[in-house]
Order: structure tokens, then sequence, then C-alpha cells
């Protein structure tokens, strides 16, 4: 009877530490619609990063790119519904006043991580042949702090 118990109570864990994950099938904070052509112009969308999920702890979560640490919320900070993207990069990234750390899900449920290319501490991720669709995003930090950014989005001629 007591090992019964204890796998139940195991098991109870286990599903709550996978719902404290990153998860795309969660509504973002804020969403949007962009086209390519008007991601030529650079936009910025303010955010506080950070998080309480440890991303390395998420089964669920498998970059395709760095593998730094990094912390950050269930639900993503943005929805970006993407048009027109043929011939473009996507470059995204962002300004903190933290270590800041970066985590993309494509429509093709790719997961992409940075914590340093933008250069002092900041994330930047450039997404070579973006699909038309939606990206969710999550602006976390290395450490687990939580400090104000600007995450940025722009499009390049390939």
């Amino acid at each position: 009877m007591k090992a019964l118990i204890l796998a139940a109570v195991s098991m109870v864990g286990f599903a709550g530490a996978a719902m404290a994950c990153p998860d795309f099938n969660l509504r973002a904070v804020e969403a949007y619609q962009a086209s390519g052509s008007q991601l030529r112009s650079p936009k910025t969308f303010n955010v506080v990063a950070g998080g309480d999920n440890y991303v390395w702890n998420c089964r669920n979560v498998r970059p395709n790119t760095d593998q730094g640490a990094g912390y950050f919320t269930s639900q993503p900070d943005f929805s970006f519904d993407l048009s027109g993207m043929g011939g473009l990069q996507l470059v995204i990234s962002a300004v903190s006043e933290c270590d800041s750390a970066l985590l993309i899900n494509t429509g093709s449920a790719s997961w992409y991580y940075d914590d340093d290319d933008n250069g002092n501490l900041d994330p930047r991720i450039v997404l070579t042949r973006p699909a038309n669709g939606r990206i969710d995003v999550w602006m976390g930090t290395y450490d687990g702090e939580y400090c104000n950014a600007r995450l940025r989005l722009e499009t390049f001629a390939r």
C-alpha cells in the first residue's frame, strides 16, 4: 500500500513538472500579425524577461541551437502570425538590463535558444528561412532573475 501511494505521489509530481515548462499551446501574453515587408523596418516590444522554469528540466523543449541555461515562463510572451516571409531571413534579438535569454518555437515545432549572440549578454536568433505562420517567443534570463527588456524583430533579404 505504501508503494502504491508513493507511486501516485510521484506521478502527480511529474505531471506538475511537465506543466511548468514553456508551452506553445498556451495563449501568449501578446499576439501580433506582421508581414515580412512590414518587418523590413525593425519592430520593438517591451517585455519583462525571466521565468521560473529551467529550460533543461523540460523534456518538451529541445532547441536546435545553443544549449545554455535559461529560465522562462510557461506562457509565451509573444505570438507572431507571420506572412510574406519568402526570400527573407528573420532576426529576433533583445536588449535587456540583465543576462537575458531567448526561446522560440516555430510553426514546425522547432525550438531555438540563444543567450549571448547579440553581445552584452543579450540574445539573438536568425531564422534563415522563416515560414509563414505562427512563431512563439519567450524572453527569459540566464539565471532566473527578472529584468526589463526590449524584443526586436527585423527581416533582411537572403
